[in-house]
């Protein structure tokens, strides 16, 4: 059976809802790429980073996440000009979700949003187990054990989910894109080279400064 899953900003100004979750209609995965890590210590949120340098993330279908109250604390950063659009908080630096472009029907989110999945064996029975390990080359220290590698059967198994999003008309309403333009409905900011280059040592598995 499917349920609504609260979401929340730390702070608790942001508020909304994650509509018909079950572990068969999300796609779960453990992300230790280098560009998840760069931007959480952008958004000084490291703390949020497991011990390997990863972020457990749930991707769902746009229509399928909406905010009910403080959308306008919500800002989004690109670590370059083509990069994903990663959303957060602006009121207590809270990682809201990751997007591609607005007709890739997927975003994202971090557990950590999900306040209706407050502990672990939450998380697991709303969304199942983590699926696997994706970029573990960048993880911090190499990946950690027992968790399963998200190989090429996994890969197309989440693909032909996002692809399926898209045909069945999920990808609107979205969240952080507007419909008639396609341009984000929040304000983005992109790193300049200088700010990306200075978060690139604290990230990937020989990290030689220390976040924060």
């Amino acid at each position: 059976m499917s349920v609504d899953v609260e979401l929340a900003c730390r702070c608790g100004s942001i508020h909304g809802w994650a509509r018909a979750v079950t572990p068969n209609a999300v796609n779960r995965v453990v992300c230790y790429c280098d560009d998840c890590q760069a931007f959480l210590h952008h958004i000084g949120r490291a703390d949020l980073l497991d011990p390997h340098g990863g972020t457990d993330v749930v991707q769902l279908p746009p229509n399928a996440v909406a905010f009910d109250r403080g959308a306008e604390h919500i800002v989004g950063v690109r670590l370059t000009s083509r990069g994903m659009h990663r959303w957060y908080a602006s009121c207590c630096q809270t990682p809201l979700g990751n997007t591609l472009a607005p007709l890739v029907a997927f975003i994202g989110m971090p557990v950590e949003v999900f306040c209706g999945a407050p502990d672990a064996r939450r998380r697991d029975e709303l969304f199942g187990d983590p699926r696997g390990a994706i970029h573990e080359r960048f993880a911090t220290g190499g990946p950690p054990e027992g968790l399963p590698r998200f190989g090429s059967g996994k890969l197309i198994h989440m693909l032909v989910r996002v692809v399926g999003w898209k045909l069945r008309g999920k990808a609107w309403p979205h969240p952080f894109f507007d419909r008639t333009t396609g341009a984000p409905s929040h304000p983005v900011t992109t790193l300049t080279p200088a700010e990306r280059a200075a978060l690139r040592p604290k990230c990937g598995p020989n990290p030689t400064v220390p976040g924060n």
